[in-house]
């Protein structure tokens, strides 16, 4: 998260971590970061934050979420744990760890005509793909193979990669003008 953070103060935002509900009633958009799925599943039951969040996403408030937090948006997940629960939002179904393990981490250029000529450098670690797009979603960015990797809907976007630890901003200008067109 603190690499989120980092890019967000470069570009100008005024960042708060939230971690209640009466933070979340505070922020504009809100950049749902890496990590493990299932656990931020769990953790925002736990809080009192599922039920929230699913409310301002449905309210329109943007969101970016990169791996982890692409999955927390999913409407649908392929391989989730039993019981695990979205936050939805984003009519996609995704695969958890389509690429593998931690060992199978691999960084790749993009080409990203939304955000201009220039590739976006993407790092892939224990990501997901997008397997399934709904008829509202455009597609970003796809590997050479096809494998979608980078989606948006409305005011939600979602990758499957990291662009923050690679120093790529675009992704999270591109959620910040979100944020300042719906305000």
């Amino acid at each position: 998260m603190r690499e989120h953070v980092a890019v967000l103060r470069a570009l100008g935002a005024d960042v708060r971590e939230v971690r209640t509900p009466a933070q979340l009633a505070e922020v504009a958009g809100l950049v749902i970061p890496g990590g493990e799925s299932s656990v931020m599943d769990k953790l925002s039951r736990l809080f009192g934050l599922r039920d929230p969040l699913r409310a301002r996403i449905a309210d329109g408030m943007p969101v970016y979420g990169t791996c982890a937090g692409l999955i927390m948006l999913a409407d649908r997940v392929h391989d989730a744990i039993e019981g695990q629960q979205t936050l939805g939002g984003l009519d996609v179904a995704v695969r958890r760890n389509a690429f593998g393990t931690q060992l199978d981490s691999f960084e790749t250029d993009l080409a990203m005509p939304v955000l201009g000529d220039a590739p976006v450098h993407a790092v892939f670690i224990r990501a997901p793909v997008v397997d399934e797009v709904g008829p509202g979603v455009d597609v970003l960015a796809s590997l050479s193979d096809g494998r979608i990797v980078a989606v948006e809907q409305g005011r939600l976007l979602g990758t499957s990669f990291h662009p923050e630890v690679a120093g790529e901003t675009r992704l999270h200008e591109r959620f910040l003008d979100h944020v300042a067109a719906a305000s």
